[in-house]
Protein backbone atom coordinates (compact mmCIF):
# COMPACT_ATOMS: atom_id res chain seq x y z
CA UNK A 1 0.00 0.00 0.00
CA UNK A 2 2.78 2.46 0.89
CA UNK A 3 4.61 1.74 -2.38
CA UNK A 4 1.39 2.46 -4.25
CA UNK A 5 0.91 5.64 -2.22
CA UNK A 6 4.31 6.94 -3.33
CA UNK A 7 3.50 6.10 -6.94
CA UNK A 8 0.19 7.93 -6.74
CA UNK A 9 1.94 10.94 -5.20
CA UNK A 10 4.33 10.92 -8.13
CA UNK A 11 1.49 10.71 -10.63
CA UNK A 12 -0.35 13.56 -8.90
CA UNK A 13 2.80 15.70 -9.26
CA UNK A 14 3.40 14.83 -12.91
CA UNK A 15 -0.08 14.70 -14.43
CA UNK A 16 -2.44 17.65 -14.35
CA UNK A 17 -5.81 16.95 -12.68
CA UNK A 18 -8.27 15.46 -15.13
CA UNK A 19 -5.82 15.47 -18.05
CA UNK A 20 -7.63 13.56 -20.86
CA UNK A 21 -4.32 12.83 -22.60
CA UNK A 22 -3.26 10.82 -19.56
CA UNK A 23 -6.58 9.00 -19.50
CA UNK A 24 -5.95 7.94 -23.08
CA UNK A 25 -2.24 7.15 -22.69
CA UNK A 26 -2.67 4.98 -19.59
CA UNK A 27 -5.97 3.36 -20.41
CA UNK A 28 -6.25 -0.18 -19.01
CA UNK A 29 -3.01 0.26 -16.98
CA UNK A 30 -2.92 0.25 -13.20
CA UNK A 31 -1.07 3.06 -11.44
CA UNK A 32 2.15 1.05 -11.00
CA UNK A 33 2.27 0.24 -14.71
CA UNK A 34 1.45 3.83 -15.62
CA UNK A 35 4.26 5.12 -13.40
CA UNK A 36 6.74 2.66 -14.87
CA UNK A 37 5.79 3.68 -18.38
CA UNK A 38 6.21 7.35 -17.50
CA UNK A 39 9.69 6.77 -16.07
CA UNK A 40 10.77 4.56 -18.96
CA UNK A 41 10.75 7.47 -21.40
CA UNK A 42 8.73 5.42 -23.87
CA UNK A 43 7.29 7.01 -26.98
CA UNK A 44 4.32 9.23 -26.21
CA UNK A 45 5.60 10.12 -22.74
CA UNK A 46 7.44 13.27 -23.86
CA UNK A 47 4.79 15.70 -22.61
CA UNK A 48 5.44 14.58 -19.01
CA UNK A 49 9.21 13.98 -19.11
CA UNK A 50 10.22 17.36 -17.63
CA UNK A 51 8.11 16.81 -14.54
CA UNK A 52 9.10 13.16 -14.09
CA UNK A 53 12.72 14.18 -13.60
CA UNK A 54 11.81 16.47 -10.71
CA UNK A 55 9.43 14.15 -8.80
CA UNK A 56 10.22 13.38 -5.19
CA UNK A 57 7.22 11.74 -3.44
CA UNK A 58 8.98 11.59 -0.08
CA UNK A 59 9.58 15.33 -0.21
CA UNK A 60 5.92 15.95 -1.01
CA UNK A 61 4.89 13.80 1.94
CA UNK A 62 7.19 15.74 4.22
CA UNK A 63 5.77 19.04 2.99
CA UNK A 64 2.29 17.72 3.65
CA UNK A 65 3.16 16.57 7.16
CA UNK A 66 4.63 19.99 7.93
CA UNK A 67 1.31 21.55 6.93
CA UNK A 68 -0.68 18.99 8.93
CA UNK A 69 -1.87 17.20 5.80
CA UNK A 70 -1.97 13.63 4.52
CA UNK A 71 -2.46 11.81 1.21
CA UNK A 72 -5.53 9.58 0.95
CA UNK A 73 -5.78 6.89 -1.74
CA UNK A 74 -8.23 4.13 -2.72
CA UNK A 75 -8.15 1.40 -0.08
CA UNK A 76 -7.70 3.85 2.80
CA UNK A 77 -10.46 4.09 5.37
CA UNK A 78 -10.84 7.77 4.46
CA UNK A 79 -11.17 7.29 0.71
CA UNK A 80 -14.56 8.61 -0.54
CA UNK A 81 -15.50 5.90 -3.02
CA UNK A 82 -18.24 8.04 -4.60
CA UNK A 83 -15.63 10.06 -6.52
CA UNK A 84 -14.90 6.96 -8.58
CA UNK A 85 -18.03 7.79 -10.58
CA UNK A 86 -15.65 10.09 -12.47
CA UNK A 87 -14.27 7.01 -14.22
CA UNK A 88 -17.53 6.87 -16.17
CA UNK A 89 -18.73 10.47 -16.12
CA UNK A 90 -18.34 12.26 -19.43
CA UNK A 91 -15.63 14.85 -19.88
CA UNK A 92 -16.27 18.58 -19.77
CA UNK A 93 -13.96 21.47 -20.59
CA UNK A 94 -11.19 19.00 -21.48
CA UNK A 95 -11.21 17.53 -17.96
CA UNK A 96 -12.12 14.12 -16.56
CA UNK A 97 -11.09 11.02 -14.65
CA UNK A 98 -10.69 9.85 -11.06
CA UNK A 99 -7.96 11.57 -9.01
CA UNK A 100 -4.87 9.50 -8.15
CA UNK A 101 -5.37 10.49 -4.53
CA UNK A 102 -6.51 13.38 -2.37
CA UNK A 103 -4.39 15.61 -0.16
CA UNK A 104 -6.35 16.29 3.02
CA UNK A 105 -5.69 18.87 5.73
CA UNK A 106 -7.75 18.69 8.90
CA UNK A 107 -8.62 16.18 11.61
CA UNK A 108 -12.00 14.93 10.33
CA UNK A 109 -12.41 11.67 8.42
CA UNK A 110 -12.92 12.56 4.76
CA UNK A 111 -15.13 9.60 3.89
CA UNK A 112 -17.37 10.09 6.89
CA UNK A 113 -17.95 13.81 6.45
CA UNK A 114 -18.77 13.36 2.76
CA UNK A 115 -21.29 10.55 3.30
CA UNK A 116 -24.02 13.13 3.86
CA UNK A 117 -22.99 16.28 2.07
CA UNK A 118 -24.07 18.93 -0.42
CA UNK A 119 -22.13 21.37 -2.53
CA UNK A 120 -23.07 25.05 -2.42
CA UNK A 121 -21.48 27.00 -5.27
CA UNK A 122 -22.02 30.30 -7.02
CA UNK A 123 -20.66 33.63 -8.16
CA UNK A 124 -17.58 35.25 -6.71
CA UNK A 125 -19.03 38.70 -7.38
CA UNK A 126 -22.30 37.83 -5.67
CA UNK A 127 -25.01 40.17 -4.43
CA UNK A 128 -25.91 40.67 -0.79
CA UNK A 129 -29.02 38.56 -1.47
CA UNK A 130 -26.92 35.67 -2.79
CA UNK A 131 -24.45 35.88 0.07
CA UNK A 132 -27.28 35.86 2.62
CA UNK A 133 -29.08 32.96 0.90
CA UNK A 134 -25.90 30.85 0.73
CA UNK A 135 -25.05 31.45 4.38
CA UNK A 136 -28.60 30.73 5.59
CA UNK A 137 -28.94 27.53 3.57
CA UNK A 138 -25.49 26.36 4.69
CA UNK A 139 -26.37 27.00 8.34
CA UNK A 140 -29.59 25.03 7.82
CA UNK A 141 -27.63 22.14 6.33
CA UNK A 142 -25.31 22.20 9.34
CA UNK A 143 -28.31 22.10 11.69
CA UNK A 144 -29.37 18.90 9.91
CA UNK A 145 -25.92 17.28 10.11
CA UNK A 146 -25.22 17.75 6.40
CA UNK A 147 -21.66 18.67 5.44
CA UNK A 148 -21.33 21.75 3.23
CA UNK A 149 -18.75 21.48 0.44
CA UNK A 150 -17.54 24.42 -1.65
CA UNK A 151 -14.47 25.81 -3.34
CA UNK A 152 -13.08 28.34 -0.87
CA UNK A 153 -13.42 31.25 -3.30
CA UNK A 154 -14.82 34.72 -2.69
CA UNK A 155 -18.56 35.32 -2.70
CA UNK A 156 -20.95 32.39 -2.48
CA UNK A 157 -18.23 29.84 -1.63
CA UNK A 158 -16.97 31.81 1.37
CA UNK A 159 -20.53 32.57 2.53
CA UNK A 160 -21.39 28.86 2.40
CA UNK A 161 -18.31 27.87 4.43
CA UNK A 162 -18.98 30.57 7.03
CA UNK A 163 -22.67 29.72 7.24
CA UNK A 164 -21.90 26.06 7.89
CA UNK A 165 -19.43 26.89 10.64
CA UNK A 166 -21.82 29.41 12.17
CA UNK A 167 -24.26 26.52 12.46
CA UNK A 168 -21.56 24.46 14.21
CA UNK A 169 -21.42 22.13 11.22
CA UNK A 170 -18.63 20.60 9.17
CA UNK A 171 -17.49 22.23 5.94
CA UNK A 172 -15.02 21.05 3.29
CA UNK A 173 -13.15 23.35 0.91
CA UNK A 174 -11.98 21.64 -2.30
CA UNK A 175 -9.07 23.66 -3.64
CA UNK A 176 -7.46 24.24 -7.03
CA UNK A 177 -4.04 24.50 -5.37
CA UNK A 178 -2.07 22.69 -2.69
CA UNK A 179 -3.72 22.39 0.72
CA UNK A 180 -0.78 24.38 2.12
CA UNK A 181 -1.43 27.28 -0.27
CA UNK A 182 -3.97 29.98 0.60
CA UNK A 183 -5.74 31.24 -2.50
CA UNK A 184 -7.22 33.78 -2.46
CA UNK A 185 -4.76 35.16 0.06
CA UNK A 186 -7.36 37.24 1.88
CA UNK A 187 -9.21 34.02 2.77
CA UNK A 188 -6.25 32.75 4.83
CA UNK A 189 -8.10 33.10 8.14
CA UNK A 190 -11.09 31.26 6.64
CA UNK A 191 -8.90 28.39 5.40
CA UNK A 192 -7.18 28.09 8.78
CA UNK A 193 -10.54 27.86 10.51
CA UNK A 194 -11.82 25.30 7.99
CA UNK A 195 -8.69 23.21 8.61
CA UNK A 196 -9.42 23.32 12.35
CA UNK A 197 -13.14 22.56 12.17
CA UNK A 198 -13.50 20.77 8.81
CA UNK A 199 -11.24 19.81 5.93
CA UNK A 200 -9.20 21.30 3.10
CA UNK A 201 -8.95 18.91 0.13
CA UNK A 202 -7.05 18.94 -3.16
CA UNK A 203 -5.77 16.48 -5.71
CA UNK A 204 -2.76 18.78 -6.28
CA UNK A 205 0.42 18.22 -4.27
CA UNK A 206 1.68 20.73 -1.71
CA UNK A 207 2.97 24.11 -2.96
CA UNK A 208 1.00 23.92 -6.23
CA UNK A 209 -0.55 27.19 -7.42
CA UNK A 210 -4.02 27.49 -8.96
CA UNK A 211 -4.66 27.86 -12.70
CA UNK A 212 -7.87 28.30 -14.68
CA UNK A 213 -7.90 24.67 -15.82
CA UNK A 214 -7.21 23.46 -12.29
CA UNK A 215 -10.33 25.30 -11.12
CA UNK A 216 -12.37 23.52 -13.78
CA UNK A 217 -10.86 20.17 -12.78
CA UNK A 218 -11.60 20.96 -9.12
CA UNK A 219 -15.28 21.43 -9.99
CA UNK A 220 -15.65 17.78 -10.96
CA UNK A 221 -14.46 16.70 -7.50
CA UNK A 222 -16.96 18.97 -5.77
CA UNK A 223 -19.79 17.50 -7.83
CA UNK A 224 -18.72 13.86 -7.52
CA UNK A 225 -17.97 13.94 -3.79
CA UNK A 226 -21.39 15.26 -2.74
CA UNK A 227 -24.99 14.04 -2.89
CA UNK A 228 -26.18 17.15 -4.72
CA UNK A 229 -25.06 20.57 -5.95
CA UNK A 230 -26.87 23.79 -5.01
CA UNK A 231 -26.25 26.80 -7.25
CA UNK A 232 -26.79 30.19 -5.62
CA UNK A 233 -26.26 32.95 -8.20
CA UNK A 234 -24.28 32.24 -11.36
CA UNK A 235 -23.82 33.96 -14.67
CA UNK A 236 -24.65 32.05 -17.86
CA UNK A 237 -20.92 31.42 -18.34
CA UNK A 238 -19.48 30.51 -14.95
CA UNK A 239 -17.59 27.96 -12.93
CA UNK A 240 -20.74 27.26 -10.90
CA UNK A 241 -22.57 26.09 -14.03
CA UNK A 242 -19.54 23.96 -14.88
CA UNK A 243 -19.91 22.30 -11.47
CA UNK A 244 -23.62 21.83 -12.14
CA UNK A 245 -22.74 20.15 -15.43
CA UNK A 246 -20.44 17.74 -13.62
CA UNK A 247 -23.18 16.97 -11.10
CA UNK A 248 -25.45 16.05 -14.03
CA UNK A 249 -22.74 13.81 -15.49
CA UNK A 250 -22.30 12.13 -12.10
CA UNK A 251 -26.01 11.49 -11.67
CA UNK A 252 -26.32 13.92 -8.76
CA UNK A 253 -29.29 16.29 -8.37
CA UNK A 254 -28.74 19.91 -9.35
CA UNK A 255 -30.62 22.39 -7.15
CA UNK A 256 -31.12 26.03 -8.07
CA UNK A 257 -31.91 28.95 -5.76
CA UNK A 258 -33.95 31.53 -7.72
CA UNK A 259 -33.00 35.19 -7.72
CA UNK A 260 -34.44 38.49 -8.97
CA UNK A 261 -35.24 38.49 -12.69
CA UNK A 262 -33.36 41.78 -12.92
CA UNK A 263 -30.11 40.25 -11.65
CA UNK A 264 -27.47 39.16 -14.16
CA UNK A 265 -26.01 36.91 -11.47
CA UNK A 266 -29.21 34.85 -11.44
CA UNK A 267 -29.42 34.30 -15.20
CA UNK A 268 -27.44 31.06 -15.05
CA UNK A 269 -29.51 29.75 -12.15
CA UNK A 270 -32.76 30.40 -13.99
CA UNK A 271 -31.29 28.75 -17.09
CA UNK A 272 -30.65 25.59 -15.05
CA UNK A 273 -34.31 25.47 -14.06
CA UNK A 274 -35.70 26.33 -17.49
CA UNK A 275 -33.43 24.28 -19.73
CA UNK A 276 -31.65 21.65 -17.64
CA UNK A 277 -34.29 20.31 -15.25
CA UNK A 278 -32.66 21.66 -12.10
CA UNK A 279 -34.84 21.48 -8.97
CA UNK A 280 -35.88 24.91 -7.75
CA UNK A 281 -35.27 25.17 -4.01
CA UNK A 282 -36.22 27.96 -1.64
CA UNK A 283 -35.63 26.39 1.76
CA UNK A 284 -33.61 23.88 3.74
CA UNK A 285 -36.61 21.52 3.64
CA UNK A 286 -36.57 21.58 -0.19
CA UNK A 287 -32.87 20.63 -0.21
CA UNK A 288 -33.27 17.82 2.31
CA UNK A 289 -36.08 16.32 0.22
CA UNK A 290 -33.97 16.47 -2.95
CA UNK A 291 -30.91 14.75 -1.45
CA UNK A 292 -32.77 12.16 0.66
CA UNK A 293 -33.85 8.69 -0.52
CA UNK A 294 -37.10 8.56 -2.45
CA UNK A 295 -40.07 9.06 -0.15
CA UNK A 296 -38.05 10.51 2.75
CA UNK A 297 -37.98 14.09 4.09
CA UNK A 298 -40.88 15.07 1.83
CA UNK A 299 -41.67 18.77 1.87
CA UNK A 300 -45.33 19.48 2.67
CA UNK A 301 -47.16 21.41 -0.01
CA UNK A 302 -47.47 25.05 1.11
CA UNK A 303 -50.93 26.06 2.27
CA UNK A 304 -52.38 29.37 3.37
CA UNK A 305 -53.62 29.47 6.98
CA UNK A 306 -57.07 27.94 7.44
CA UNK A 307 -59.95 30.42 7.56
CA UNK A 308 -63.39 30.04 9.18
CA UNK A 309 -65.03 30.32 5.76
CA UNK A 310 -63.05 27.46 4.14
CA UNK A 311 -65.72 24.80 4.76
CA UNK A 312 -68.77 26.84 3.72
CA UNK A 313 -70.88 25.62 0.83
CA UNK A 314 -71.85 27.87 -2.08
CA UNK A 315 -75.15 29.15 -0.62
CA UNK A 316 -73.50 30.01 2.69
CA UNK A 317 -70.72 31.84 0.88
CA UNK A 318 -73.17 33.81 -1.27
CA UNK A 319 -75.15 34.78 1.78
CA UNK A 320 -72.06 35.80 3.73
CA UNK A 321 -70.79 37.88 0.81
CA UNK A 322 -74.11 39.76 0.77
CA UNK A 323 -74.08 40.63 4.50
CA UNK A 324 -73.05 44.25 5.17
CA UNK A 325 -69.89 44.90 7.15
CA UNK A 326 -71.24 47.51 9.60
CA UNK A 327 -74.70 48.83 8.63
CA UNK A 328 -77.25 46.04 9.29
CA UNK A 329 -79.62 44.87 6.55
CA UNK A 330 -82.84 42.87 6.63
CA UNK A 331 -82.89 39.27 5.46
CA UNK A 332 -84.96 40.09 2.37
CA UNK A 333 -82.45 42.75 1.33
CA UNK A 334 -79.58 40.30 1.81
CA UNK A 335 -81.51 37.71 -0.24
CA UNK A 336 -81.84 40.18 -3.13
CA UNK A 337 -78.11 40.95 -3.04
CA UNK A 338 -77.19 37.26 -2.83
CA UNK A 339 -79.63 36.20 -5.56
CA UNK A 340 -81.26 33.62 -3.29
CA UNK A 341 -84.78 33.15 -1.88
CA UNK A 342 -85.53 34.60 1.56
CA UNK A 343 -86.12 31.26 3.29
CA UNK A 344 -82.73 29.91 2.14
CA UNK A 345 -81.00 33.11 3.26
CA UNK A 346 -82.66 32.97 6.71
CA UNK A 347 -81.39 29.40 7.18
CA UNK A 348 -77.92 30.42 6.02
CA UNK A 349 -77.86 33.44 8.35
CA UNK A 350 -78.68 31.24 11.34
CA UNK A 351 -75.84 28.85 10.39
CA UNK A 352 -73.45 31.76 9.92
CA UNK A 353 -74.45 33.22 13.28
CA UNK A 354 -73.65 29.92 15.00
CA UNK A 355 -70.21 30.05 13.35
CA UNK A 356 -69.70 33.60 14.71
CA UNK A 357 -69.45 35.06 11.22
CA UNK A 358 -72.53 37.30 11.41
CA UNK A 359 -74.61 38.90 14.17
CA UNK A 360 -78.24 39.98 14.41
CA UNK A 361 -79.24 43.42 15.65
CA UNK A 362 -82.70 45.00 15.92
CA UNK A 363 -82.25 46.61 12.49
CA UNK A 364 -80.93 43.54 10.71
CA UNK A 365 -77.81 41.45 10.03
CA UNK A 366 -74.15 42.41 9.73
CA UNK A 367 -70.74 40.77 10.05
CA UNK A 368 -69.74 39.76 13.58
CA UNK A 369 -66.97 41.73 15.34
CA UNK A 370 -64.60 38.72 15.23
CA UNK A 371 -65.11 38.24 11.51
CA UNK A 372 -64.65 41.96 10.84
CA UNK A 373 -61.33 41.88 12.69
CA UNK A 374 -60.28 38.76 10.76
CA UNK A 375 -60.89 40.71 7.56
CA UNK A 376 -58.84 43.63 8.84
CA UNK A 377 -61.85 45.83 9.50
CA UNK A 378 -63.03 47.80 12.55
Amino acid sequence: MEAERLVRIGLSRVIEPGDPAALSAFQDLDVIEAWQRLRSGAAGMERWSARVAEVDPERDLERARSAGARFVIPGDDEWPAQVEVLADAGQQSRQGGVPFGLWVRGAANLRQVLERSVAIVGARACSSYGEHAAAELAAGMADNDVTVVSGGAYGIDAAAHRGAMAGSGVTVAVLACGVDVCYPKSNTALFDRIAEEGLLVSELPPACSPTKLRFLARNRLIAAATTGTIVVEAAVRSGALNTAGWAEQCGRPVLAVPGPITSRMSEGVHLLVRERNAVLVTSVADILEAISPMGHRLTPYPHAPAEPTDGLDLELRRTLDAVPVLRPAAADRIATTAGLDVDTVRECLETLEQADLVEYLETGWRLSPNHRRALGGP
